[in-house]
């Protein structure tokens, strides 16, 4: 199974793999077979496995399309900087509707998903419309940056491009959340001589994009958690191992690969680089959350 996800195809096995003819023989249609009986395997394992040991201390959501539909995925980091593919979901479009069967099939297996949790997100409203439903004003929402820089940068014309993404960046690299906030409000009025429309919707984004600066999280910490990178990771490496399929027969076929490549991605997963900063963060989500619930309480 190892081999046809790293891009050998089965019409190919007879001659690069023939020491695996005890195990599954080597013409293309019992490689088929074997690999369908696997991926079937795989898929069970994954849709039911236990997650209640699992302490979120992050979540990356976003969707990959594939065969036509929409697959939401889930990955968590744990208390201790440890990721893991908490699972995923199949609809016809990235909406809220996807988003919160995914988080109940979950919650089903045993995760519990506190107001802790810092969710990183590429922006799609259904996701923000679940995750707000849920948490209202203590959701712990983090913007994906690359995802915004890109959007600003598209609706602007391609002479502007350059400079925009120069002061974004800039803005967002700030050690702290008020030196930050002002050069993203420089930014912003910048933006309004030139398309109005862009800089309302950097004024929309602007305080998730600033949750990691809000929570004095810490520069290498930072660096994990500002974007969907660690997810779009693995969604390049299901593009790479499904590269060999040439037509998708049906949900089931769908579901088997996709459970089987992201199981795959998992052996592959290193601790995330600052996690022995996880703790101080948490004391400082914890803070901002009591200061809150004392405001809403004296109101």
């Amino acid at each position: 199974m190892g081999k046809i996800l790293r891009g050998i195809s089965g019409q190919k096995h007879a001659e690069t793999v023939i020491g695996a003819a005890e195990a599954c023989g080597v013409s293309a249609s019992a490689v088929s077979r074997h690999i369908v009986l696997v991926t079937a395997h795989t898929l069970h394992e994954f849709k039911e496995r236990d997650l209640s040991d699992f302490k979120p201390f992050a979540i990356f959501l976003d969707t990959i399309i594939r065969g036509g539909d929409a697959f939401m995925v889930c990955l968590g980091i744990d208390r201790g900087g440890v990721k893991k593919v908490l699972g995923f979901w199949q609809g016809a479009t990235e909406n809220h509707e996807l988003c919160e069967e995914l988080l109940s099939d979950m919650e089903r297996r045993g995760l519990v998903i506190t107001r802790k949790v810092i969710w990183v997100t590429a922006g799609g409203k259904g996701i923000i419309k679940t995750l707000r439903d849920r948490f209202g004003k203590k959701l712990i929402h983090q913007r994906c940056t690359i995802h915004k820089d890109r959007n600003i940068q598209r609706h602007l014309a391609k002479r502007y491009r350059k400079e925009a993404h120069r002061q974004f960046r800039a803005a967002w690299e700030q050690t702290s959340y008020e030196d930050a906030q002002q050069m993203l409000g420089d930014f912003e009025q910048w933006l309004r001589g030139i398309n109005e429309s862009t800089a309302d919707s950097l004024r929309e984004a602007m305080e998730d994009i600033l949750t990691l600066h809000r929570l004095r999280v810490p520069g290498l910490l930072r660096k994990t958690l500002h974007s969907t990178n660690p997810i779009e990771s693995m969604f390049s490496t299901v593009r790479d191992c499904e590269g060999n399929i040439k037509r998708y027969r049906g949900s089931r076929m769908l579901q088997r690969w996709l459970a089987a490549i992201l199981l795959h991605c998992e052996h592959g997963f290193k601790r995330i680089r600052g996690f022995a900063s996880i703790p101080e963060v948490i004391r400082a989500i914890e803070e901002e959350q009591a200061r809150t619930s004392t405001v809403k309480e004296a109101a």
